[in-house]
This record gives C-alpha cells, structure tokens and sequence, in this order.
C-alpha cells in the first residue's frame, strides 16, 4: 500500500483552514496542522486558530497543544510531526492531511533538519532584549562580521532568524552555517504539496477583515494577559508586537490595528516568496464566490462589541468600510 501525505499551504488568510477539512473529510483523515503558533494555547485569537464548529468537524492535532512558555522549535515539530503521521498510517490510513503556513516547519518535516546546538535561553533573552531595544539592524551587522556565509543567504529581515543565528555563533564559538549539511532525509511515503492563492489585492482584504475580526474577539485582552511573556520567541509575532505597543503607550490602538494589517500583508509575501522557490508545490488559485473556493470562516467582522473591553468601540469607525490601510 503506497501511503501519501497532502500538504495543504499557502500564505495567511488564503483560505486553508476550510480546504484542509474538506480535504480530510474526503480522504477521512484528521488535519495535522503545521502552524508554528497555533501550537500554543494562550495564542489563539492572534493566531486565528479554528473555529470551534471547524475543530469539531475532523480532529486536528497540533493546535493548542503547549503553553507557551514551552521552548518549541522545528527541530521538536519534525520529530513529534513523523511519529504521528507514522502512527496514523500504522493504523490504516491511507492518505492524510497536513495543513499550515509556516514554511520552515513544513520543510523541517518534508526535509528534515540539521542538528544544531540546544537553546542557550540566557542568550536568547539578551538578544531579544537587543532586538527590541536596538533593532534588527545591529544583530545583522553582529551576524555579517561573524558568519558572512549565514549572511548571505538569510532572508535579513527576520529578526528571529537572525537572532536564533547569532545566539549560536556567540554560545558555540563556531559559524551558524557550519551546522548546516543540507542532506535531505528520506520519508517512508508519498508527499504531494499543494499552495493555495488568491488574486493579491483580494487576499489584502481578507488579512484586513480578519485583523478587523480579530480585535472584535480581543486581540487587547489575550495580549495583556500574555505581557509576562513578551521577551519568549512566540510573542515576537505580527499581532502581538503591535498591541504591545499600544498597551505600553507608544502608539494608539488604530495605528496598532493599521500596523498588524500592513506587516500581516509584508508578511503573506514573504510566506509566497519563500514558496516560489520550492518546484514541487502544485498551485491551485481560489477566488471569492468560485466554485473551488472553500472560504476560511473570516467573516466581515460586526461592529466592536464583544472583545470585552471598552478601549476601542469607535474603532472601526476610524477605518475605512473595507478594513483597509495603507
């Protein structure tokens, strides 16, 4: 019996989560989500995780399943990811599901990882402290003079990768790039990725209106009740970083809301780059109202009314009908 795995990816907003059920309900598997936060329960309005209705109509794994004070990398995912897959097809599937949008978890799992050093959190803290404090600007030019070859080839504009590169050339003492071997591991069955797309100026306005849903939800309040642990790799988030300024009182909350929806958009972009490069990803286009088009539950949010808080119920006034932004 030949066993395959679908993959189900594509940048934020696209539409997945619906697909990947109607995927599974077809070849009735589970969805095994593959979203690098998501995994944590304390994130889930920021995160867009399922609906409970979606939840309950296959059963998913990985999606709230660590605090998020547990260190979670793509290295433990890859492991924890192929027991699973392993173990569900032991017990008699023959094609399964995985959906999400983090590309460096999917090609961990697809590829395999090399093996670099543990955390050093005291470092890591300090670089975040950096990061934040500095920008990503001064750990760059700290990484070029260290390791010129990881330089070279990273996408300089994630902070967080950045950073995980100089926390292990200043803890080992060796290049970040020397850990790598680039060899491919083998997987004891078939993967078929397929990336979903959207026309970009429709996918712009579902990030909008799914920001807009978000905040009805309360973004505010799961913000605050995580502000112990902003410095922790997952709060380093596009949602989070944004409200966070606004608690600490150096932005309004609509310059927060404008800033989510434009580095959610910076954000679907690099997730599309990322892909491109990848010549084994079938691209299949969706469109509002076709026939193919699953939609993602991303309604036009209502008025701000239920986020149980009273510090923006004018807000969506103060945005245009469209939840856009420039």
């Amino acid at each position: 019996m030949t066993h395959k795995l679908r993959i189900i990816l594509g940048p934020t907003a696209v539409g997945k989560t619906d697909y990947s059920i109607r995927e599974a309900l077809e070849y009735g598997s589970p969805v095994i989500s593959c979203d690098s936060r998501q995994i944590y329960k304390e994130m889930s309005v920021g995160t867009a995780v399922p609906s409970d209705e979606q939840l309950s109509a296959v059963k998913h794994y990985f999606i709230r399943t660590h605090h998020v004070s547990d260190l979670y990398s793509a290295g433990r995912y890859e492991t924890e990811a192929l027991s699973l897959v392993e173990h569900l097809f032991s017990m008699g599937h023959e094609t399964l599901v995985m959906s999400g949008g983090s590309g460096f978890y999917i090609d961990a799992f697809c590829r395999g990882l090399d093996a670099f050093p543990p955390a050093d959190m005291e470092l890591r803290r300090t670089l975040n402290r950096r990061l934040e404090e500095e920008g990503v600007e001064s750990l760059r030019f700290e990484l070029k003079r260290l390791d010129p070859e990881s330089y070279a080839s990273m996408d300089i504009a994630n902070g967080q990768r950045i950073l995980r590169a100089l926390e292990v050339c200043l803890s080992t003492g060796r290049p970040f790039s020397s850990y790598k071997t680039a060899v491919t591991k083998k997987r004891g069955f078939e993967i078929e990725k397929i990336g979903l797309s959207r026309p970009r100026e429709e996918l712009y306005g579902r990030i909008d209106r799914r920001v807009l849903d978000m905040m009805d939800h309360g973004l505010v309040d799961e913000v605050r009740r995580l502000a112990r642990y902003r410095e922790l790799p997952a709060l380093q988030t596009v949602g989070y970083k944004e409200i966070f300024s606004y608690l600490d009182g150096r932005i309004p909350l609509e310059e927060a809301v404008r800033l989510i929806q434009r580095n959610t958009r910076h954000y679907a972009r690099k997730q599309m780059s990322y892909w491109r490069r990848d010549p084994d990803i079938m691209w299949l286009g969706l469109n509002e109202g076709s026939a193919e088009n699953p939609g993602d539950g991303t309604p036009v949010p209502a008025d701000f009314k239920s986020a149980g808080t009273e510090e923006y119920p004018k807000l969506k006034n103060k945005l245009n009908k469209n939840g856009e932004s420039p």
